[in-house]
């Protein structure tokens, strides 16, 4: 420990510098000489106290802007140690979310470019399962400088966001209220459902009925549900809910809706064997967009939010650290399909 302390000894009396910032600057230069490496544990509150007379707090607030930055991590009887030689980092940030899906990637994708390179960015998946979804958020507590995180809606979900710092927490994709003030950049479903199946009634009248296929066991929004069925009954739509599409039951005369992948590129498929012809024969609705949507067939009609400009705010309140409390909106994008 002697080396540490040597070079936080160095910048006693540069003038200007605080002693937490002695503190901080000394541990980077130690590992920029090499004297720390990854993995190297460093000294105890206690032993710096007594080594320099630092207060515990200056001492507490010098470790916690080296682990916001990723560059210093905690575990339990071990103490504080090197987990990033990289000193130029300037945060870490993790990002809690569903799955790599499109959508998702694209606002990955969209957020990375957008905080810059001396940022990492850690990426955890919870698959809309709440178990895992705790031991993530349990893993991650106190290792990063900011958390995003796409929550899940379930009873437990308040309890378990509630134990991350909400000055670095930031909710995105869908809202769930939990104590507090915090930021979120989210969408809206219920609202924004009724609103593009009530734009799409003239076109959906020309069809016999509309099928719905909605999973209750999925992470498929609840609220789209209740708009769904909203609608059906407002505006007298003949219309079935399923659970699951069956590859090759489709028919003519319908409209079909869902928000998952894979059984759309089931219901194209079938409609290519069929011969069906989209937007006459079959019409078909889908929830998210992306460039593959935009070009297959012709193009598929969807409703879908921005999650570009979702990463967009992301990104803002990251670099800034300012507040944010944002809804994006969900537009209706008409194509071939409907």
């Amino acid at each position: 420990m002697e080396s540490i302390y040597e070079q936080i000894h160095e910048l006693e009396n540069i003038q200007g510098l605080s002693k937490h910032e002695q503190l901080v600057q000394g541990i980077l230069n130690a590992i920029n000489d090499k004297l720390l490496n990854q993995g190297d544990p460093l000294p105890s509150v206690n032993n710096l106290i007594k080594e320099f007379g630092f207060a515990r707090e200056t001492i507490a607030k010098g470790y916690k802007e080296l682990v916001s930055r990723g560059i210093v991590a905690s575990k339990r009887r071990v103490g504080f140690y090197v987990s990033n030689d990289n000193t130029s980092q300037k945060l870490k940030i993790a990002l809690v979310i569903f799955a790599f899906d499109s959508f998702q990637e694209l606002f990955y994708k969209t957020l990375r470019a957008h905080v810059g390179k001396d940022i990492t960015i850690n990426v955890f998946f919870h698959h809309n399962n709440i178990d895992i979804f705790e031991s993530i958020i349990a893993n991650v507590r106190g290792q990063y400088g900011m958390y995003i995180v796409a929550p899940i809606p379930h009873k437990r979900t308040a309890e378990i966001l509630c134990t991350l710092p909400l000055n670095k927490f930031l909710m995105i994709d869908r809202y769930e209220k939990i104590p507090g003030d915090y930021s979120y950049v989210v969408q809206e479903f219920e609202k924004a459902s009724y609103a593009a199946f009530e734009k799409l009634t003239a076109t959906i009248r020309k069809f016999k009925g509309m099928v719905y296929y909605h999973r209750p066991a999925s992470d498929t929004p609840i609220e789209i549900l209740k708009a769904y069925k909203k609608y059906i009954k407002n505006f007298k739509i003949k219309s079935s809910i399923m659970t699951e599409y069956i590859p090759g039951t489709i028919e003519k005369g319908y409209v079909y809706f869902t928000i998952n992948n894979a059984e759309l590129w089931e219901m194209l498929k079938d409609c290519i064997d069929k011969d069906y012809k989209l937007g006459k024969d079959v019409g078909i609705l889908s929830h998210n967009d992306d460039v593959v949507k935009e070009i297959i067939c012709d193009g598929i009609t969807t409703y879908s939010t921005d999650f570009k400009l979702m990463a967009e705010k992301a990104a803002e309140f990251v670099v800034t650290r300012k507040k944010i409390k944002k809804v994006i909106p969900t537009v209706l994008i008409r194509r071939n399909s409907l």
